[in-house]
């Protein structure tokens, strides 16, 4: 896991088991962001594919170990034997002893045995394979890091998603309440008879219009909402955020390419994984070393005299032991072990070129997002210039009205353009830091954005 992220997200979670109790409590963005990262289903999945992928580590190095099978038996049967091979095969038991006229007679056979195997040399495959295990590990906690930056991104989004929404609903609100206020004036005057009947339906139609858009700005910031509920695995009346420092510009969270970001280390682990699975398999065609050691003991109610009866079936008489070396290699395996060297090696091919790619689209998001914040900064240093014009303009259409040089339509028309005015003012802000947020998110570390969020952050 991103270890940045995960002390910000971890410092955060007391005050978010506060807020699951009723939920109405505000939360905010690194609270936000702590719940999603406990919470969102995909977490769990990446945290059991880390499980998945230590325990798989762990036997690739089980198979340093030596082996030891136990047996024990004992059975009633029969004892006709005949002269001759058969092939190897899990059907027909095995009888041991002279050759007999065939009976139906049986007898009791009993027999217990320890056989120990361990393989002392193997030319490097068994490192290999560990390495690799290994590799697949921290693969599988990279992806784990790279699913919470993931979650946590887009819980941070949808959480400066629902301010903006917010920001426009109450621009919104405060334009249908200077429509309506211009709509009484106009239509006290049109009831008066000092202004015409058409001048106060303008003034109404603006109210409907005003209204309207105040409509659609509830309804985004309710959509914005039921996506932030998802990521935090709540309903969306319960979601209710905490003021920040959100109207103000945020410093520069930095511009380069950080080399630990999850997605690269996912990659480069893979990388490795795959370059020693393929030096494991390279190391496939080689003689395998064995050390056998073996005892066990038997016991049959056929004695060596040919009779048959008594204890001696229920007890271990005959007794035996053996050390020794096994070699074998597969002589006929090249050409099959030839094509899976091959496969492995188009494999760590395909690796290595993933692990290019990541590194050229990180820095072509890092780029464009750089870009986007450089623009998000711009726009936000002209708004406060665009909404004090626009106040103004709006006072002096109000003022020419008032005095009767101006008409309806210029009211109109600069209280819209100060509406928009005031969205723009409110988004802009945040619009710059939905922009750090991308350029941290391109970097792979959420931490200085969420750090930034809290008051009182550096």
């Amino acid at each position: 896991m991103n270890h940045r992220l995960s002390v910000v997200a971890l410092l955060a979670l007391p005050f978010v088991e506060v807020s699951l109790a009723g939920q109405q409590s505000p939360i905010t963005l690194p609270q936000a962001v702590a719940q999603a990262v406990e919470r969102y289903p995909s977490m769990r999945a990446a945290a059991a594919q880390v499980t998945m992928a230590t325990a798989n580590a762990a036997l690739a190095r089980d198979a340093y170990l030596p082996r030891a099978d136990i047996v024990w038996q004992i059975s009633r049967s029969t004892r006709n034997n005949i002269s001759g091979l058969l092939f190897p095969q899990p059907v027909i038991s095995s009888i041991s002893g002279p050759v007999n006229a065939e009976s139906g007679e049986s007898i009791w056979n009993h027999a217990a045995g320890l056989l120990f195997a361990w393989e002392p040399l193997d030319f490097g495959y068994r490192s290999g394979m560990v390495r690799a295990a290994d590799a697949a590990r921290q693969a599988a906690g990279a992806d784990e890091a790279l699913t919470t930056l993931q979650v946590g991104t887009a819980t941070a989004d949808a959480y400066l998603t629902v301010l903006a929404a917010d920001e426009a609903v109450r621009a919104a609100t405060a334009g249908v309440e200077r429509a309506r206020v211009v709509f009484e004036v106009v239509n006290a005057r049109a009831e008066a008879g000092l202004r015409p009947g058409a001048e106060a339906s303008r003034a109404r139609a603006e109210v409907a219009a005003a209204e309207s858009s105040r409509a659609r700005a509830e309804q985004t910031a309710a959509v914005a909402r039921a996506e932030l509920a998802r990521w935090l695995g709540v309903a969306p009346d319960r979601v209710s955020l905490a003021p920040g420092p959100f109207l103000r510009l945020p410093p520069d969270v930095g511009a380069g390419l950080n080399a630990l970001h999850p997605r690269i280390q996912a990659a480069a682990a893979r990388v490795e994984g795959a370059r020693a699975a393929e030096a494991a398999a390279a190391r496939t065609y080689v003689p395998r070393l064995f050390l056998d050691a073996t005892t066990y003991a038997r016991g049959s109610s056929a004695a060596a005299t040919g009779a048959i009866g008594g204890e001696n079936g229920l007890a271990l008489s005959a007794k035996n032991w053996a050390v020794g070396f096994n070699v074998m290699f597969p002589l006929f395996d090249a050409p099959v072990l030839r094509q899976r060297h091959a496969l492995e090696t188009a494999r760590a091919l395909d690796a290595s070129a993933r692990y290019d790619q990541a590194v050229q689209d990180l820095s072509a998001d890092l780029a464009k997002a750089r870009a986007v914040l450089v623009t998000a900064q711009r726009i936000a240093a002209l708004a406060p210039v665009q909404l004090e014009a626009a106040r103004t303009a709006e006072e002096q259409a109000r003022a020419r009205y008032d005095s009767g040089l101006g008409n309806i339509a210029d009211v109109a028309d600069t209280q819209r353009l100060l509406t928009d005015a005031e969205i723009s003012n409110g988004l802009a802000m945040l619009s710059v830091w939905r922009a750090q947020l991308g350029v941290a998110a391109a970097r792979g570390d959420l931490s200085p954005v969420l750090t930034l969020s809290v008051p009182g952050g550096r």
